[in-house]
């Protein structure tokens, strides 16, 4: 605990012989000769003329400060650091009487405890029982451990039950003492095995319980920088940086340049319109779909170049989508109004073909045990699926529209569909509940958050919606500047934390907005035809891919200071698949 069991005051808590201090001392006389902000150089923390409080505001107040430091200092292991910080300040991490009470629980002393306890000062009746009832709690399990059960006994009946608190651990204490078994069954077996750890233990849950005036809690320094560090993340308007970017040294505050808006590859490999495309879950591979009637596996390095992997054939009609198992070792590829296949990542093999005797499928998805598939059928129903092609059941509540996006939350519970040309239906699977999202205009896609709470949907009318799907559905926000007039066009979620906004556009343009604002932050060109689909790798929020007319999928990095813009066209090395299935 460093510097908390001992009842010596600071200064002897460290024995230095007199050759060390007066080593000890040149030392320091010396620094603050070389040391420009040493010595007469140092200036003093601002006060606003107060020597009780610190800081430019005037709201720290120095005891507070030092003892917190204090703390930090001997719970990073610098016991000598920290007892120098208290005899240098005479300031004191705790009272005598708080340190005597340390040294007491650490030591056994269990009736010295008790009696320091009551001279700590507690108001509240409450907490000092507590404290009693943690150290007499302690006292009992030592005891037993010993097999001392009378003493055991005594201490349950003339000390643990008399304080009137916490009546259903008393009977389990109760049935600790009368049967070993119980003991173990109810998990106090070993207790005492190791003494000291288990007494440092007791330490803990009595500081915890304590005023923190009277002991400074554990971890306090570190709880005050994090909360520090995350109200300037959460302020930061254009946060995306990494997790370590954050620094004690200077404010954090993000730029635009943390944003994907540079072409770093340009992957052309498809023969025709590109339509649609996905990063896998753990964003290690990325999986495309074209009119060609052909699906490319693409896997990303960590360098972050992305090469072709497989190249998937097999389809009569254009792809055009695509979904990832959870496990990312399987994909299916739906054709428009034809069959779904699902394939190996690792094999480029097709594993098995699903249809329905003359219909057409229109979108697929997993169940998030990856054991079960659902596609939207073209008679506006939406099927379940096994693996090996078995039909389970089929959603014919309300009815489906023919080009229906389907998706399905995380636990599996929630489905949630275009039902017509305005509405998105979100049915619970459980209670069989529906909620509408209805809107004004045409729903030409929609895409569904990382967290499940949340909805994007692509209008007609040029406009991306933002709807809160948790209890009611309730539309939170509105992005405008992209244009669509004949296709449709997708969506998505992405950046840090989701925070952000991206889409294709019929202009050719890439835009991303700020998600809880709306405002549009950047517009990125470089396509030559429709981009239709937008998809950001969910493991790097430096990673954006574009889907487009042009036939090409642009990957979009970070922009790099005094880097010469090249564009890399890639076409890696193509593995065909006949398709063919066993």
């Amino acid at each position: 605990m460093g510097g908390v069991e001992d009842t010596e005051p600071p200064s002897k808590r460290i024995k230095v012989s007199s050759v060390d201090l007066e080593s000890l001392s040149n030392n320091l006389s010396f620094l603050a000769h070389i040391n420009p902000w040493g010595g007469q150089m140092a200036r003093p923390l601002p006060s606003q003329g107060r020597e009780d409080v610190i800081g430019s505001k005037g709201t720290i107040k120095k005891v507070e400060f030092v003892r917190v430091i204090t703390k930090a200092l001997y719970s990073l292991g610098y016991e000598r650091s920290g007892a120098i910080l208290e005899e240098e300040s005479g300031i004191p991490l705790h009272s005598s009487v708080v340190n005597l009470f340390c040294k007491q629980v650490l030591d056994g002393n269990w009736d010295g405890s008790m009696v320091t306890l009551q001279k700590i000062g507690l108001d509240d009746e409450y907490i000092l029982k507590s404290a009693c009832f943690l150290i007499m709690e302690q006292k009992l399990f030592e005891l037993l451990e010993k097999n001392m059960v009378l003493e055991a006994l005594e201490t349950l009946t003339n000390e643990i039950t008399p304080l009137g608190i916490k009546k259903k651990r008393v009977h389990e204490l109760s049935s600790c003492v009368i049967s070993p078994l119980q003991r173990l069954s109810l998990g106090f077996s070993n207790v005492g095995i190791e003494t000291s750890n288990s007494r440092l233990r007791l330490l803990g849950e009595l500081q915890k319980l304590l005023p923190p005036s009277i002991m400074v809690p554990e971890g306090r320094l570190e709880q005050l920088v994090e909360q520090a560090l995350d109200a300037q993340r959460e302020s930061c308007y254009l946060h995306n940086s990494a997790e370590g970017c954050l620094s004690l040294y200077t404010d954090h505050r993000c730029a635009k340049d943390q944003l994907p808006s540079q072409t770093t590859q340009i992957l052309q490999a498809h023969d025709d319109e590109v339509w649609f495309l996905e990063f896998s879950n753990q964003g290690e591979y990325l999986a495309s779909s074209s009119n060609d009637k052909s699906a490319i596996i693409w896997e990303v390095h960590e360098n972050g170049e992305v090469t072709l992997k497989h190249r998937l054939t097999g389809h009569q009609k254009p792809v055009i989508m695509v979904a990832w198992s959870p496990d990312d070792s399987q994909l299916l590829t739906c054709g428009m109004e034809e069959v779904v296949r699902r394939w190996d990542i690792h094999t480029g093999k097709c594993l098995h073909v699903y249809q329905k005797t003359g219909l057409g499928l229109m979108s697929c998805g997993w169940f998030p045990d990856g054991k079960q598939l659902f596609f939207g059928v073209t008679n506006r129903t939406i099927c379940f699926w096994d693996l090996d092609g078995k039909e389970l059941y089929s959603w014919k509540g309300q009815p489906t529209s023919k080009i229906s996006d389907v998706s399905i939350t995380k636990d599996g519970r929630q489905f949630i569909s275009l039902c017509s040309e305005t509405t998105i239906v979100v049915l619970d699977r459980e209670t069989k509940n529906e909620k509408l999202i209805e809107e004004e205009q045409t729903i030409t896609s929609f895409s569904l958050s990382k967290d499940n709470n949340f909805l994007l949907a692509n209008l007609i009318n040029q406009e991306i919606h933002l709807w809160s799907i948790k209890d009611d559905p309730n539309l939170i926000a509105r992005y405008k500047g992209l244009k669509r007039s004949r296709f449709i066009i997708r969506s998505c979620f992405g950046g840090r934390d989701q925070a952000f906004i991206a889409s294709g556009s019929e202009d050719s343009q890439v835009y991303i907005w700020h998600r809880a604002t709306g405002d549009l932050v950047q517009s990125l060109a470089g396509h030559s035809g429709t981009v239709n689909c937008v998809c950001w790798n969910p493991t790097n929020p430096h990673m954006l891919a574009s889907a487009s007319d042009d036939l090409t999928i642009r990957i979009w990095g970070l922009s790099r200071a005094n880097l010469k813009h090249k564009e890399t066209y890639s076409n890696g090395i193509i593995h065909h698949s006949n398709g063919n299935c066993k």
